[in-house]
């Protein structure tokens, strides 16, 4: 019965532990600035996405997917995963040094993306503050080859610890560029079009400083925690006082965020998976 289903992971996964920080939302960003270095990744999304004029329902509509593979029942995780193999089944693009046309579901690109998703997770949830053993961080990249099946990868072609995701950046370095395209997703990234909810007051002549701004940390901060030699690839120096300024900014905004009024940091899929959580906690009592 979905009311006593716990989806792929459960309370008990190191899954749930870390998707349960709002600091994900700078772990989402980190994420794009690091796929955006993948050309044909990024010729995949520049040539089927609308990304440009629809930022921000790419967005929600990506988180969530991410929230459905998380707190989902099974069979909604399941659901999500088949929505989303049947759309990348049926889009193709070009490769732009080749113009050799490529499927959008290469395992290749399937896997980059899942690799860069998770280890941005883990990685920021880690250097904000949350309390995570090597064991756990190992964990959670294991737990997520259950997300990475529902894209249509085998769990076996997955990094499934630290070390090994240590090792597929190393290989797939060579396969990075700074292209036209990589720099404008980054230009984008950095500086997106303010919501129509939000640039109303700046149409009427109000003033409407904090929400650019804050951004503008947030996006400096996701770039900062991005890997030295990415940092590098984007023009910065890679210095390790870059790094430890972003995890000072990214431990700051943790607490931040941590006195956001709860039912202002938990949705309702996760509200959702929780009772479900502990509705078969109360009847394994009984």
């Amino acid at each position: 019965m979905d009311s006593d289903d716990l989806g792929l992971f459960g309370p008990g996964s190191v899954t749930w532990k870390v998707h349960e920080e709002p600091i994900l939302i700078v772990a989402g960003l980190r994420s794009l600035y690091l796929q955006a270095l993948h050309p044909r990744a990024m010729a995949g999304v520049a040539q089927n996405s609308s990304y440009q004029s629809d930022a921000w329902g790419r967005l929600v509509r990506t988180a969530t997917y991410v929230a459905t593979t998380v707190y989902g029942t099974t069979a909604e995780a399941e659901a999500a995963g088949h929505r989303l193999r049947t759309l990348h089944s049926r889009l193709r693009a070009r490769d732009p040094f080749t113009g050799e046309e490529f499927q959008i579901d290469d395992p290749e690109l399937l896997r980059w993306v899942h690799v860069t998703e998770v280890e941005s997770f883990v990685s920021t949830a880690r250097r904000a503050g949350l309390a995570l053993t090597d064991a756990e961080v190992d964990g959670y990249y294991t737990e997520q080859r259950r997300a990475a099946a529902l894209v249509g990868l085998d769990p076996a072609d997955v990094p499934g610890t630290a070390a090994e995701v240590a090792d597929y950046y190393r290989r797939i370095r060579g396969d990075l560029r700074m292209t036209r395209e990589a720099a404008e997703t980054a230009l984008f990234l950095t500086a997106p079009p303010i919501p129509w909810k939000l640039s109303l007051p700046v149409k009427l002549g109000l003033h409407l400083g904090p929400p650019r701004w804050a951004y503008l940390g947030i996006a400096g901060t996701a770039l900062g925690l991005l890997p030295a030699w990415a940092r590098r690839m984007y023009g910065g120096l890679g210095l390790p006082t870059t790094a430890l300024s972003a995890d000072l900014s990214v431990r700051a905004l943790r607490l931040a965020l941590a006195a956001v009024p709860r039912r202002y940091r938990v949705g309702p899929l996760q509200q959702a998976a929780k009772e479900r959580a502990a509705r078969l906690t109360t009847t394994d009592a009984a």
